[in-house]
């Protein structure tokens, strides 16, 4: 995984800012709430808070590694039936062109925006690894990702997220049995989709292994049924998830799961994400590097 540098580094901006930030990025607050409770702070830094909120949002364009087009690379959207969920449910699909015998198959998921440009393109980087990549949007039953970040995030409220959570179990069973791979299933997930791994885990027995990234954990009442080795990954700054951890690692050292955490210095929540100023190099690159080391033990 190559990673460019970003325009500003996430240690120079006021803390404060990222707590309001993961509060609108976690839709606790609107846009109108963050731009209000931002003026000060852009008042100080002799900015308007309409300007941070704009350095702070994705740029998907900038961020880009591997092109739809890319020869390397076969790319489609599929369709699967999700009878426990929303009926149908859709997913984009990515697989190296040329491949020499099935290939292990990841299921790569979304934040609460559902599959945005930088999703899609975490799916390409993981083809080119050598898995095919499948990756499930959770807003397809409400029209897909809409472009446009806060509408994407305004809709993934309105979600049903029983029939959501059914709709994932229906991509686990399709990835399973995708055309061309091996029949062994690993999972990638970031934010809400590091919840989502940590969840499948318990409802998808074949799932042999979990790399979620600054997400919720299981329910305590399901981690029994976990069967994946998990590769968790936590960012330094990040109160809401890091919470929950000690728990979660007790009621996982309980059942015996093979899991191993890491907690990155001074990085923010979603510090993977190389389209916002979030986006810490060093960090990023080492947890690449642990979950392709996950995933190619235990899915070859």
């Amino acid at each position: 995984m190559s990673i460019s540098a970003t325009p500003r580094a996430a240690t120079e901006l006021d803390p404060e800012l990222w707590c309001l930030f993961d509060q609108y990025v976690h839709g606790q607050i609107d846009r109108r709430g963050f731009l209000d409770r931002a003026t000060r702070l852009a008042v100080a830094s002799g900015t308007t808070s309409a300007a941070l909120l704009a350095a702070l949002s994705p740029d998907f364009a900038r961020a880009q590694k591997v092109a739809p087009t890319d020869a390397r690379l076969k790319t489609q959207f599929v369709e699967f039936p999700s009878p426990a969920g929303y009926g149908k449910a859709r997913a984009y699909v990515v697989r190296p062109s040329q491949a020499a015998g099935p290939l292990p198959v990841l299921l790569v998921i979304h934040e609460n925006r559902g599959l945005n440009p930088h999703i899609e393109d975490v799916a390409r980087r993981l083809a080119l690894e050598g898995f095919i990549a499948v990756a499930p949007d959770a807003l397809f039953p409400l029209g897909g990702y809409p472009g446009d970040e806060d509408k994407a995030r305004e809709a993934f409220a309105k979600l049903d997220q029983t029939k959501t959570r059914e709709d994932f179990v229906a991509a686990a069973a399709y990835a399973r049995g995708v055309s061309g791979g091996n029949g062994r299933l690993g999972a990638i997930g970031f934010c809400w989709g590091g919840g989502m791994v940590n969840l499948l885990a318990t409802r998808v027995p074949e799932l042999l292994a979990g790399a979620p990234f600054y997400g919720a954990p299981a329910p305590a009442d399901q981690v029994g049924r976990i069967k994946a080795e998990l590769v968790l990954m936590f960012a330094d700054n990040d109160e809401y998830i890091n919470t929950a951890w000690p728990a979660y690692d007790e009621a996982l050292k309980r059942a015996g799961v093979k899991h191993t955490a890491y907690r990155y210095p001074d990085t923010q929540h979603g510090f993977n994400n190389d389209t916002t100023p979030r986006f810490n190099a060093e960090a990023a690159q080492l947890a690449w590097g642990r979950a392709l080391e996950l995933f190619n033990r235990t899915l070859r």
